[in-house]
This record gives structure tokens, C-alpha cells and sequence, in this order.
């Protein structure tokens, strides 16, 4: 589904999340705790980790609705790199 990184990484931003919670696929980012600070802090260090910079069509607030999202939003950008 995603690696490691990106749910450790994630999981940093979703107060709601029990440590021994298991996050979905479509689980709702807004309703584990993300908010708006947490969107533009995760947007950056993901930025950062995967070393690759959102462009203006995924910077919405749908491509931070769920961790499928995010991570299939991700997944393409890193292959568009390549």
C-alpha cells in the first residue's frame, strides 16, 4: 500500500490515532486530527522525505482527505520525476 516512512511520517500528525491504531486507506485525515498547521507541516516534510515539490494541481484540500489519497497523489508525482 505505502512504505514505512510515509506512515510513520503520517502518523506524526494525526493526534486521534492510537500508536496501536491501524491506519486505512480511507480513513478521514481531518477526523484522526489533522489540521490546517498539520497539512502544511506534513506537505513540507513530505516534500522533503521524498524529495519532490507538490505542483498547484495537487496542493487541495482533497489530496489530503485520506491516506490513499495522499499516498496515490505522492505516487504519481514521484513517477511523473522519473
Amino acid at each position: 500500500m505505502w512504505d514505512e516512512r510515509f506512515e510513520d511520517l503520517l502518523r506524526q500528525y494525526l493526534p486521534f490515532l492510537a500508536g496501536d491504531e491501524e491506519l486505512t486507506e480511507n480513513a478521514g485525515l481531518r477526523d484522526l486530527g489533522m489540521d490546517s498547521l498539520g497539512t502544511v507541516e506534513l506537505l513540507s516534510a513530505l516534500e522533503n522525505m521524498y524529495d519532490l515539490r507538490f505542483e498547484d494541481d495537487a496542493l487541495t484540500m482533497a489530496s489530503f482527505e485520506t491516506p490513499g489519497i495522499l499516498w496515490k497523489t505522492l505516487t504519481q508525482m514521484r513517477e511523473a520525476q522519473v
